[in-house]
Order: structure tokens, then sequence, then C-alpha cells
């Protein structure tokens, strides 16, 4: 089968296609025959090295598609079901991988494979982070970062569906447009407006309850600014590199913030937990109050492509590879 394999961290060239053996199940897996791929930012920590992993490997940590093979001791699966996952392991930017099956969703009939591998990772992130992480309130005024990407598209419709004020930045009008067309009430071009000044302006001076920060260093210390007393700040990602350390007296200076660093493989390592957060997901997209938008499709043999795009942020919503 085709696999994309890395041997050493670097550029989106250091990532090759492959022909590589089908691999076997073992106790408490499963192997699925992929229909539909999802490209993520993680894997572009993995790739660079900023998430350090054992080389070679594979990367990618998500996909859907039909299971072809079940290992021994697992129950609640059988060949032919239609499946999706987020949590890796590494390895999903190939035809088949081995997945173990407790981390592992069925598909409803009316979510295809094409939406599932668009949305599991980043519909799950924002699931937990809007859920769990700061448990967003009708009328709760939120600063979310990025928000015409693939996070961002699906977290801004499923704050404004919860009644939130939701204040969405981007770095470019078009951006903006689009993060308003998907429940923005605000928006802000970051790349040409100061975005401390406009939150401000738009929240009476008051601030908001919390920031969603997936940009990281560009925007970490002046999204303290935005927050009110008491206020979370949220970084879970970082698109234009690490935070810096930090003194957390100005957590204190600021009006007692409360920050937090989350990862989606903390709040979904226990399978019940993962379950309920895939429920969720599955019920919101399923109403039609939080939409899918896949905006581009790349194959296997453009993977390189897709990455420097990604990093170039050419790239709106969410992404998937074909095999």
């Amino acid at each position: 089968m085709k696999a994309v394999r890395i041997s050493t961290p670097g550029a989106a060239d250091a990532m090759a296609l492959q022909e590589v053996e089908v691999p076997t199940p073992g106790p408490g897996e499963i192997l699925i025959g992929h229909q539909a791929i999802g490209l993520n930012y993680i894997d572009v920590y993995h790739r660079s090295g900023l998430y350090p992993v054992d080389l070679p490997s594979g990367i990618g940590i998500e996909a859907a598609g039909s299971v072809e093979a079940v290992g021994p001791d697992v129950s609640g699966f059988a060949v032919g079901d239609r499946v999706g996952y987020c949590l890796g392991p590494l390895g999903a930017y190939a035809e088949k991988h081995v997945v173990r099956a407790a981390s592992v969703a069925k598909l409803p009939d009316d979510i295809s494979f094409e939406t599932a591998a668009a949305m599991m990772l980043k519909g799950c992130t924002a699931e937990y982070l809007i859920k769990r992480t700061y448990a967003v309130q009708t009328d709760d005024w939120v600063l979310l970062h990025a928000a015409a990407g693939g996070v961002g598209l699906i977290a801004s419709q499923w704050l404004s569906h919860i009644g939130a004020h939701v204040i969405g930045t981007a770095g470019s009008d078009e951006k903006c447009a689009l993060a308003r067309a998907h429940g923005c009430a605000h928006t802000i071009n970051y790349a040409s407006e100061d975005f401390v000044a406009q939150v401000k302006d738009i929240t009476g001076g008051t601030g908001v309850h919390v920031v969603y920060d997936g940009v990281g260093a560009a925007t970490f210390e002046r999204s303290l600014e935005c927050l009110r007393p008491f206020g979370m700040m949220v970084s879970y990602g970082n698109a234009s590199g690490p935070v810096d350390a930090l003194d957390t007296g100005i957590l204190a200076q600021k009006g007692s913030l409360y920050l937090t660093r989350p990862t989606l493989f903390s709040y979904y390592a226990e399978a019940e937990a993962a379950a309920q957060g895939y429920a969720a997901l599955f019920d919101v997209v399923r109403s039609g109050a939080v939409k899918i938008s896949v905006d581009q499709t790349y194959t296997l043999d453009d993977i390189v492509t897709a990455h420097k795009d990604l990093e170039a942020r050419k790239t709106t919503g969410s992404t998937v590879i074909v095999p």
C-alpha cells in the first residue's frame, strides 16, 4: 500500500510517499481502509520536530473509512463498519492504517467519509475547548483567533449556537467575511487592525470571558490584554511558533487571569470521555447547527503541496486528502 513517511524532521519536502506492507491488527486493534484523510496543523508539528516523534515514522492522525480486519480481543466492530478516528497513532497519511479500537468512532449513516475526515479532530478540538476547558454560556464574550481556519469555522458556529458573542480574528478581509458567515458576530483583520483596541471597543472596555488562541507566539501576549478580570486564556496551538516562557505575575497584574494549555489527547484519553465528545460533535453537525466546510482536497501524491499551502495560510476551513 501507499503511505507517507518521514525519516528526519524538517520542511514539507521531508515527507516521502512510499510503498509499504499492509499492517496486521494486533490485540485491541482494527485495520481501516481509508476513504478520506484529515490534514491538521499538528501534522506540521510532528513533521517539523516541534512535537518530537520516533523516526522513521508515518504521519497524520485522522481519517475515515471502513473496517477491513479486526484483531483479537475487539468487540463492537465488524468488517465493513463505517468508522472515523482522530487520536492517532501516527500513520493516517496512508491507504490503510491500524488503530486502537477504543479510540475509533462508528459513523452515523448520514455523515460521509469526507465530512468525518474533515471534522473529527477539528470538531473534537472545538468540543473540548468550548464545552469542557471553558464551558461557554449564553451571552459570554469570546475572542476566537484564526476564526476562518478548520477549528475556527466549527467553533464559531458552535459558539453562536450556544448563544455566545463571538469576536473572530483572521488575516485578511476575505477570511473575516468567511468567519462572519459562520457565526462570528464581529471580526477583526489582525493583519491591518489592532485587535486589542478593537476587542475593547466592541465589549465597551470590559473585555472577553475567554480567548481561544491556536496561533501562539504572534498573538499570545496581546490576547491577555483582551480578557476581563478572572478571564481565561486558552492557548491550544502554535501556528505562528511556540509561546515564550511566561512570568506568571502578569496574570495577577491583568486581573487574576486563568491560563491553560490543553490538548485533545488529555481530554479524550478515556474511552468514555472520547465517546461523549464524538457523540456531541455528531449531534451538533447532524442538527444542522454546525456545517462542515471542505474547502481543499489533495491526493497523497500532493502531500508536500498540501503542507506548504497549510503553512502559508492559503487554506480555509477543512482540508481532506484522498488516498
